[in-house]
């Protein structure tokens, strides 16, 4: 099972498409080794620059995330750069499905929980640790902590702990 803990990048925009995830230009890579470099680098958010990303695991933002195309370039650039997590208000249907598929989580919080992570946590450092058993987000900065539950379904919760369902079909079928 991946690792769901670690710092927290924090993106205050809905929408965030698969073509600012990874860009379009990129998708004729064959590793996703290739695509590192190259994530959130056409996202367009005041005060972000794609450096942002170092050392962060885990990303919080608004509704909506992984709208647009549907690839499975843009959970695989999450993954290779160490972002196992994404929490959002809700996902595009196909970008949700496919970070599971590849083992990853990407958990919907209500618009009131995320208003209020945001209005506690963004701007400060901040970590997170997921107790996946008990459905669970630690969510830490020096000056508050806060607990979340979270659910998410019986079948995405079995290819998160199988690593994917590549790793799942090899064990079951």
């Amino acid at each position: 099972m991946k690792n769901f803990n670690g710092q927290v990048l924090f993106l205050d925009r809905a929408d965030i498409n698969t073509d600012e995830i990874i860009p379009a230009k990129y998708l004729t890579e064959i590793t996703k080794a290739a695509l590192k470099p190259y994530l959130l680098e056409d996202l367009k958010l005041e005060n972000f620059l794609p450096e942002d990303i170092k050392n962060k695991s885990v990303i919080i933002t608004r509704e909506n995330f992984g709208c647009g195309s549907s690839r499975e370039h843009a959970p695989w650039a999450l993954e290779v750069n160490g972002i196992n997590l994404v929490i959002a208000e809700n996902f595009a249907r196909i970008f949700k499905q496919n970070m599971f598929n590849c083992g990853m989580m990407a958990i919907e919080l209500e618009k009131e929980k995320i208003d209020n992570i945001f209005k506690t946590f963004s701007g400060k450092e901040t970590s997170l640790e997921t107790d996946f058993s008990k459905g669970k987000l630690k969510i830490k900065s020096s000056e508050k902590n806060m607990e979340i539950d979270f659910k998410i379904s019986e079948f995405d919760k079995t290819l998160v702990e199988a690593g994917g369902w590549i790793n799942y079909a090899d064990k079951n079928y």
